[in-house]
């Protein structure tokens, strides 16, 4: 049971002026002093929410035994016991710190101080906070905005009675608040509750583009490789490009088995009469080999001319009749999207070149 001292005794104990040695500075002392008088007035009347921290102040600024003992009875008459208990443990504390003389200026108070933290300290509720085992690493637990660190959690404190706020915030995560009330000798144990941060929404089909989200894999597949990719320059202009070359090379040859041609025939006409007839008779044997190679010149000159001209027309037709990139394409996406069979499109050609001991050409194919 807490031992109650008659009023004016505890009157005198709580304004004997302390003959304990002050460190604070003059100033300090003078606003220590002043709170220290508010303070006791307010304790005095009851007012405890403002008595309290008005004589927590005054010890911070001249910490004196005396105004620690005061301290420590306006704890224990707010209803503090937690705190009460710590205040009255602060002064037995400093009391062994004191000289002989100073210690027996301040016994009263110290006897008084025994019996007070021994009648209250069974009133101290214990609190156990604890964190779920899977807690993220960094969670940051808070009682009434006090930190709490890991050796802080699982084990009993005191706490004074009354109603209490416990926070939790995992990295990244939102803060989760929870509020209770625990009475005088009370012994609570609470598992807090983390909330994890939110994970990010999973993609949905209007994220994706249309026709990934409108399709099956395989179908993907497939309409992939329906879709003619862009090309360049076509098969068919290829292929005029090349006959185009091979009618300008078929006319230069001409030109120039022409032009040896007609020299040949004029070395023939000095040397031979009748050439024209067929039946020429030649002075020499070279006149008439000239006469030959001349023949045999403007054969091969016909030839080259002729199948020039030939290419030339080929090669023109090609540029003439090829289609569009834009119409191909469109008519092979068309037939794409209808089901058709990739099918080559109208107007492909392949070409070949044909070469042997008795002559040559160009063989064309198309599908049209």
């Amino acid at each position: 049971m807490r031992t109650f001292w008659p009023g004016s005794v505890l009157s005198g104990l709580l304004c004997i002026a302390v003959t304990a040695p002050a460190n604070a500075q003059p100033d300090a002392v003078a606003v220590a002093e002043s709170l220290f008088n508010r303070g006791l007035a307010d304790m005095l009347a009851g007012k405890f929410q403002t008595g309290c921290p008005a004589l927590t102040e005054s010890y911070r600024l001249d910490p004196r035994a005396g105004r620690l003992f005061t301290l420590a009875e306006c704890e224990a008459k707010w209803g503090r016991t937690a705190t009460a208990v710590a205040r009255y443990n602060d002064f037995l504390s400093l009391y062994s710190r004191l000289s002989e003389s100073e210690q027996l200026k301040q016994y009263d108070r110290y006897k008084l101080v025994l019996e007070q933290r021994d009648a209250l300290a069974p009133l101290v509720p214990q609190l156990t906070l604890s964190l779920p085992a899977d807690a993220p690493a960094g969670t940051l637990v808070q009682r009434d905005g006090i930190t709490l660190e890991g050796p802080s959690l699982g084990i009993a404190l005191p706490v004074n009675p009354g109603e209490h706020v416990v926070t939790t915030k995992a990295p990244g995560g939102p803060t989760h608040e929870v509020r209770f009330s625990i009475e005088k000798s009370e012994q609570k144990t609470i598992e807090l509750e983390v909330k994890l941060p939110e994970a990010p929404p999973p993609a949905t089909p209007a994220d994706q583009p249309p026709q990934q989200a409108a399709l099956p894999p395989s179908q993907h597949d497939e309409g992939a490789s329906r879709t003619p990719a862009p090309t360049g320059t076509s098969g068919r202009r290829v292929l005029a490009y090349v006959t185009g070359g091979l009618a300008l090379g078929g006319l230069i040859a001409g030109g120039v088995t022409g032009a040896l041609a007609l020299s040949e025939s004029r070395h023939a006409d000095e040397d031979c009469d009748d050439v024209g007839s067929g039946r020429a008779v030649c002075k020499t044997a070279e006149g008439k080999a000239a006469g030959k190679r001349a023949k045999d010149l403007g054969l091969v000159s016909t030839i080259g001319f002729g199948a020039g001209a030939a290419l030339a027309g080929t090669a023109l037709v090609l540029f003439l009749t090829e289609p569009s990139s834009s119409g191909s394409q469109a008519s092979a996406a068309t037939g794409a999207q209808a089901g058709a069979a990739p099918y080559p499109p109208a107007g492909t050609m392949s070409w070949s070149l044909l070469a042997g001991p008795t002559g040559g050409g160009v063989v064309v194919r198309s599908q049209w």
